[in-house]
C-alpha cells in the first residue's frame, strides 16, 4: 500500500455492511451503524452530519483504525483492513491517515515545528527531512511566521492550524476531521476548510469531515446524514479527478 499520488487504485474508502454498537451503563445495547456503506474516491470531500449522539465521531474513529467495526468489510486504499491487529492499524494510520480532532491536542512543551515534526517521525519520515517537511506544512497553513511559537502563545485558530499541519505533513491519502471548525470564528473556519480542500486536491486524497456546521457541509462534494444507523445521501456533486 502506498500513499498520495503514487497510489493508483479506484477508491480510498470502500466499506460495505458496516455495523457498530456500544453497551450502555444499564447493560443495554445502542446500535450506531447497521449495514451502512461508504465509498469515497480520491479528490473527494464528504461531510457527515446528524444529531448529537448518533455515532458520527465513532464512525470517524473506526474509519481511522482507532477501533474496529463490529461487522462489515472495510477496504482502505484497496486493501482489506478488517480484522487487522492494533499494531498493524497503528502503522497504517501513521502512514496514510491524517486525523484532525476538534481538540487541538498539541504537546505543550514543543514548538509548532516540534509538534509537526513529531507526527512526521511517527509516520516514518527520515530524520533528515522532518524539519523541512514540518516547516513546509506550517507554511501551507499560513504559519511560516510562528514556527518557533509554543502552543500557549498561539491563538485558538493558530493552534488548529498547527493541528492541520500535523495531520497533513505526511501527505496522507485519507484525511479525517472531527468538527475541525467547531471552536473557530467564521473567518478562521473558512480558512481551515480551504486548507483541507487544497490538501485533497494536491495529494489526490479523500476527506471525510464530521460537522454540525451547514456551511462546512455544503462546501463538500457530498453530504451524508447518519440516521438510524444508515448513511443517507443528502447531496452529491462529486467530480472525481484533479480539477484545473
Amino acid at each position: 500500500m502506498t500513499s498520495g499520488p503514487d497510489w493508483h487504485g479506484g477508491l480510498v474508502i470502500d466499506a460495505v455492511g458496516l455495523a457498530k454498537s456500544f453497551r450502555t451503563r444499564g447493560g443495554g445495547v445502542t446500535e450506531l451503524l447497521s449495514d451502512a456503506s461508504l465509498q469515497v474516491a480520491p479528490w473527494t470531500t464528504v461531510a457527515v452530519t446528524g444529531r448529537s449522539g448518533v455515532g458520527k465521531s465513532t464512525l470517524l474513529r473506526a474509519l481511522g483504525l482507532f477501533q474496529p467495526f463490529d461487522a462489515g468489510s472495510y477496504r482502505l486504499l484497496g486493501s482489506d483492513v478488517s480484522g487487522l491487529s492494533d499494531r498493524a492499524c497503528s502503522a497504517l494510520r501513521a502512514k496514510h491517515i491524517g486525523f484532525v480532532f476538534q481538540e487541538f491536542r498539541l504537546l505543550p512543551h514543543l514548538t509548532a515545528t516540534g509538534n509537526v515534526e513529531t507526527a512526521a517521525a511517527i509516520a516514518g519520515m527520515p530524520a533528515r527531512t522532518r524539519r523541512r517537511e514540518a516547516q513546509r506544512a506550517l507554511e501551507l497553513v499560513g504559519l511560516s511566521h510562528r514556527l518557533r511559537a509554543g502552543p500557549r502563545t498561539l491563538s485558538g485558530g493558530e493552534q488548529q492550524r498547527v493541528a492541520l499541519a500535523r495531520a497533513l505533513v505526511k501527505r496522507p491519502s485519507l484525511i479525517l476531521a472531527d468538527e475541525p471548525t467547531g471552536a473557530l470564528d467564521d473567518t478562521t473556519a473558512a480558512a481551515v476548510l480551504d486548507i483541507l480542500r487544497d490538501a485533497v486536491a494536491v495529494s489526490s486524497a479523500a476527506l471525510v469531515v464530521v460537522t454540525h456546521d451547514p456551511v462546512v457541509a455544503q462546501a463538500c462534494d457530498r453530504q451524508l446524514r447518519l440516521h438510524d444507523g444508515q448513511l443517507v445521501p443528502l447531496l452529491d456533486h462529486t467530480v472525481v479527478g484533479p480539477t484545473a
